[in-house]
C-alpha cells in the first residue's frame, strides 16, 4: 500500500514549489527510486492538467557511464538532455540511491569534464529557463548517514519536507529585507573570521520553491571582497568523497589556500577544475527547525538550523548571484549553535544572530522555538 505521505509530498512539490498547470511540461526525473512513488508523483502531475513526461536513471549505470566516458560521450549525452529539457517548462528530481560513495572511485578529471560539458548546459539550463524543486529520498542509505533506523528516518524525513511552508516564508520576509540593505557582513567562530561585501547583490528566501526540505537565505559575496579564513565543521561528501575540516584562506574574494587533511590533493583538484572555482557563488543563512545535524547530505545539511553555507563556484543569476561562473557549486556548512562552538554574524557593526539564534526582534520569528 502506497505511504500517504508520499502523496502528500507530491502534493505540495507540484502545487506549492512548481505550481503546474495545464499549460506545462513536466519532467519527472527519479533516481533509483520505487517505481510507485514515481507513478504518484506523476499522477499528481497529471492531475494539475501537466504534460509529463519520466527519465529513469540508476546511479550504478551512471558510474559506469562515467569511468568509461569520453568528451563526445558526455557530449551526445548532454545534447539529447539539453533537447529534451529545452521542451519542458517544469522539473521534479527525486533523488535517491543505494549506495552515497557509488562515484567515488570516478576519477576527478572525469567529474571536472561531466561538469563542464553536461552541468554547464542542461542544469543550468534546467536551473534558468525551467520551474524546478528537487528532493533526495528516504533510502535505507541515508538513514545510516545519518546514524538513523530507516523507519525513523523516513518519519524524520516526511516532518522536514513538508513543513508549513507558508509560514516559514512570512517569517523570512525581514530577513529577506535585511539582506538587501546590507553591506559588510563580518562572521566569526573557532576558525573563521571572515568579512565581505554583499551590497547590491540582493537576498532570496527559500521557502519550499526549489529545494525540498528547504529554509534558508541566499545570496552572494561581492565577488573580490571576501577576506579572512573559514573552518567547515561539518563533512562535505561531493563526488561520492568524503571530505572533513575544510579550511580555506581567502583573499580578494580567491581562496588562496585550501586544506582537508588526507583529501586536501582531492580538494585542490576540484577548486582547480576552472578559475571561478576558487571564487564563492553564493552564502546562506539556514533555519529549518527539525534539521539540526549534519547528515552528509548537502540538500538537508545547509538548511541546518543555526548554520550558514558559504558555496565556491557558480552563483545563481541575480538576485542573489555575483557573475561568478564555474562548473563547480559547491555548498559546505558550518552550524553556530553552541554544541558546535557557537558564533556570530554581524551585518553592518549590528548582531544579527549569535550561537545560532537571532537575536534581532524582527527576525525571531526564524528561530526553531517559533518556526518549528
Amino acid at each position: 500500500m502506497l505511504d500517504p505521505r508520499v502523496t502528500e509530498l507530491a502534493e505540495l512539490m507540484c502545487s506549492h514549489s512548481t505550481k503546474l498547470g495545464p499549460s506545462d511540461k513536466l519532467l519527472v526525473h527519479a533516481f533509483d527510486i520505487p517505481e510507485e512513488a514515481v507513478a504518484e508523483f506523476v499522477r499528481v502531475a497529471q492531475s494539475k492538467g501537466s504534460q509529463t513526461t519520466v527519465r529513469l536513471e540508476s546511479s550504478l549505470v551512471k558510474r559506469q557511464l562515467l569511468l568509461g566516458a569520453t568528451d563526445d560521450a558526455i557530449k551526445t549525452i548532454a545534447d539529447n538532455e539539453l533537447h529534451e529539457m529545452q521542451n519542458m517548462t517544469a522539473y521534479i528530481a527525486l533523488r535517491g540511491g543505494s549506495n552515497y560513495a557509488e562515484m567515488g572511485d570516478v576519477p576527478s578529471a572525469t567529474m571536472a569534464k561531466w561538469q563542464k560539458l553536461y552541468g554547464q548546459t542542461v542544469v543550468q539550463h534546467r536551473v534558468r529557463k525551467t520551474r524546478w524543486v528537487v528532493t533526495r529520498w528516504p533510502a535505507p542509505s541515508m538513514a545510516q548517514q545519518a546514524g538513523m533506523s530507516t523507519a525513523a528516518f523516513e518519519d524524520f524525513f516526511f516532518r522536514v519536507t513538508t513543513v508549513n511552508y507558508a509560514k516559514m516564508a512570512e517569517a523570512c520576509k525581514p530577513l529577506e529585507d535585511l539582506m538587501n540593505r546590507t553591506d559588510q557582513v563580518h562572521i566569526t567562530g573557532p576558525g573563521t573570521d571572515l568579512k565581505f561585501s554583499i551590497k547590491g547583490i540582493g537576498a532570496v528566501a527559500c521557502t519550499g520553491e526549489a529545494n525540498i526540505p528547504d529554509g534558508e537565505c541566499f545570496t552572494a559575496p561581492v565577488r573580490e571582497s571576501m577576506q579572512g579564513h573559514v573552518t567547515y565543521n561539518t563533512v562535505s561528501l561531493y563526488q561520492g568523497t568524503e571530505f572533513n575540516d575544510i579550511h580555506y584562506k581567502i583573499k580578494d574574494g580567491r581562496i588562496y589556500e585550501a586544506n582537508a587533511g588526507e583529501q586536501t590533493q582531492k580538494l585542490n583538484d576540484i577548486l582547480d577544475t576552472d578559475e571561478g572555482a576558487r571564487y564563492f557563488g553564493e552564502w546562506a543563512l539556514g533555519f529549518n527547525p527539525h534539521i539540526l545535524h549534519p547528515m552528509k547530505d548537502t540538500l538537508f545539511d545547509e538548511k541546518i538550523g543555526g548554520s550558514f553555507h558559504l558555496t565556491p563556484g557558480n552563483a545563481y543569476e541575480p538576485p542573489g548571484g555575483n557573475g561568478n561562473t564555474s562548473a563547480i557549486h559547491w555548498d559546505k556548512v558550518v552550524i553556530q549553535r553552541p554544541e558546535y562552538g557557537g558564533g556570530e554574524i554581524w551585518f553592518d557593526g549590528v548582531l544579527i544572530r549569535k550561537d545560532g539564534l537571532f537575536v534581532l526582534p524582527e527576525l525571531a520569528g526564524l528561530n526553531p522555538d517559533r518556526l518549528g
